[in-house]
């Protein structure tokens, strides 16, 4: 199993947009993204993270370049941002 962890600083204000655009894209991205096996989000009060399960990192690397990834939700997330994401692959050991 392999994680790919986005890391989001989202005021608080915008957290509720932002996990509507979670919700409007899990089911796409479970039903449609070779090896996706689970989608999780994952809020704290210093800010939000979206844990992705896949079946390898080659999966995981392949989302982060899909349509769904670069054009819907990065375009959906964007104007909600404070900073840059932070993104990380991690692979069960």
């Amino acid at each position: 199993m392999v994680y790919l962890q986005i890391t989001l600083k989202i005021a608080e204000a915008n957290r509720a947009a932002a996990a509507g655009i979670y919700q409007k894209y899990k089911g796409p991205f479970l039903d449609t993204i070779a090896g996706a096996k689970s989608k999780e989000l994952l809020v704290r009060n210093e800010d939000v993270q979206v844990l992705h399960g896949f079946v390898s990192q080659e999966d995981a690397s392949a989302y982060l370049q899909s349509e769904l990834f670069t054009t819907d939700v990065v375009a959906g997330l964007k104007p909600l941002l404070d900073a840059d994401p932070e993104v990380r692959i991690y692979q069960v050991a």
